[in-house]
């Protein structure tokens, strides 16, 4: 197991030494987490170096409309898929959409085990059809004080732990990422340990917000932002919502976490959207919204990114700067 120093830890989702060295990159990587820099009015995806726009994704619907989406201005389709976190393909921010081209992700089968009556596994195109798939427009927010707003498709998680039964021993949910070293060659060199593995607990889970999620912008989901299937939990940083899952698991005891792992005193078990609790080097009380625009306004974060209506009864008497 790989374990690493504060001071040797790359940034959670953040461009690591090799390229923050790199002047451009390093001004960038300030301006993202600081907003000390401004570099004008260009789109992120122009400022990436050059990557392949997916145009084979396939359309998904007829999508049911969710009352949990935000009515705030969606950020640039081109935008969302040129600018990821997803360490298997590379670790700058235009590297997926550069590395995932010839990803392989049908066929797929997702293994559902553990604490559950009825463990099955299940191949995507039956997993999509479990429940009517619905457009929420969800804000996102990345551990590196970066946001989004995105259309994503799919369903509460809940309707697929109806399918198998958790028992009353079920207590988490882990979650495992496809990891094949063939076909993600810079793996490696993600300073993290591989297969990615992420956890709620179970109330996390079965809430209605947490979204099991096969597409976005109308179609299904580009390789860099997590094809065939992921999850996107919106009141978490973005690193919780687990992307290519291949395994779920109902889990007596609170499972780990690829990034807990890597640093537990910067990256908690729980990592709920809080401006009041800041990351050791940085603060988290703004962010950076991707609209178009080199990095967009800086916003106020919000308590759970907004979403307090629907989950702050679950924390009721957890200190949140115990339990970050």
């Amino acid at each position: 197991m790989l374990i690493k120093k504060p001071s040797d830890i790359r940034y959670s989702e953040v461009t690591p030494k090799s390229v923050y060295m790199n002047r451009r990159k390093f001004l960038a990587g300030v301006a993202a987490a600081t907003g000390a820099v401004t570099l004008g009015a260009r789109s992120v995806s122009e400022w990436i170096e050059p990557a392949r726009v997916f145009a084979d994704q396939t359309k998904l619907g007829p999508l049911g409309k969710s009352p949990f989406s935000t009515s705030e201005p969606q950020t640039p389709e081109k935008d969302v898929t040129h600018y990821n976190n997803y360490y298997e393909f590379g670790t700058d921010k235009g590297d997926p959409a550069a590395n995932a081209t010839k990803f392989v992700t049908s066929p797929w089968s997702i293994s559902i085990e553990g604490e559950v009556n009825k463990p099955r596994k299940f191949d995507i195109e039956e997993l999509r059809k479990l429940a009517p798939l619905e457009e929420r427009i969800y804000r996102h927010r990345c551990v590196e004080a970066w946001s989004i707003v995105v259309p994503w498709i799919g369903y509460s998680f809940s309707e697929l732990a109806k399918q198998v039964d958790p028992k009353p021993t079920a207590k988490f949910v882990a979650f495992q990422s496809y990891y094949d070293i063939k076909q993600m060659p810079l793996g490696p060199r993600a300073g993290i340990d591989l297969p990615y593995v992420e956890g709620l607990r179970m109330d996390e889970a079965m809430n209605a917000l947490t979204l099991l999620t096969f597409g976005m912008y109308g179609g299904t989901l580009p390789n860099q932002d997590g094809a065939p299937v992921r999850t996107v939990i919106p009141w978490k940083y973005g690193f919780k919502s687990i992307k290519s899952i291949v395994k779920i698991r109902f889990v007596k005891d609170m499972p780990p976490t690829t990034w807990n792992i890597a640093n537990a005193h910067e990256y908690g078990f729980y990592s709920n959207v809080n401006p009041q609790v800041d990351h050791p080097r940085w603060s988290q009380a703004t962010e950076r919204r991707l609209d178009g625009s080199f990095f967009g306004k800086r916003i106020k974060t919000l308590m759970f990114n907004g979403y307090g209506d629907q989950v702050a009864s679950m924390y009721n008497g957890m200190d949140l700067r115990k339990w970050y």
